[in-house]
């Protein structure tokens, strides 16, 4: 059985939405100095919100993506917000947006330290080639999810849906270790 709890904590989760209408980004411009908008170099709108502080991308569209929150329940929140903003400032939205939760990105903490070598070996669909890269690459089927696994014991883990995917790949993933005798614990 795992020694130590692995500590989870969500650094990014990245949402995409949809209000079904397309924008026009000169205009939300015009009305929120604020917003970054310069179509020659990228052809989306960056609005960033300080509570939850996220930066939430309009595409003329109506799609959007928002980064930067650190819950799925934050990241809808933050794209609700950009649409009441919207809304205030007489920017016709019909439908609020449908928000779907694209990926999320965790940074993970084992309490011990990692075989990494012996890993490559053993734990299925890993990719080990430290002279690229210092980290193990490990792809999980269920969840679908890449956990990127450091000598030091921390991993990245990313891909996830739901903060459960994240939850469910890392313990799991811990377990094996666990099993292979592949954690050092000073």
């Amino acid at each position: 059985m795992p020694q130590t709890k692995p500590v989870v904590e969500i650094v990014n989760v990245v949402a995409s939405a949809t209000i079904d209408q397309s924008l026009d980004l000169f205009k939300i411009k015009e009305k929120f100095p604020d917003v970054e908008y310069n179509p020659e170099q990228f052809p989306g709108a960056v609005f960033r919100v300080k509570t939850p502080k996220t930066a939430t991308l309009l595409f003329r569209t109506g799609k959007m993506v928002c980064t930067g929150s650190k819950s799925e329940e934050m990241a809808r929140k933050a794209v609700k917000m950009v649409v009441e903003k919207l809304r205030e400032k007489k920017i016709k939205i019909k439908k609020d947006a449908t928000v779907t939760i694209q990926n999320i990105v965790s940074s993970i903490n084992l309490g011990g330290q990692v075989h990494l070598e012996v890993a490559a070996r053993t734990v299925p669909r890993s990719m080990y080639e430290p002279e690229q890269f210092p980290g193990l690459i490990h792809r999980m089927i269920d969840p679908k999810v890449v956990i990127l696994i450091f000598a030091s014991g921390k991993l990245v883990c990313t891909g996830g849906k739901t903060a459960d995917d994240v939850y469910r790949a890392v313990n799991s993933l811990h377990v094996l270790l666990e099993e292979k005798k592949l954690m050092i614990y000073d």
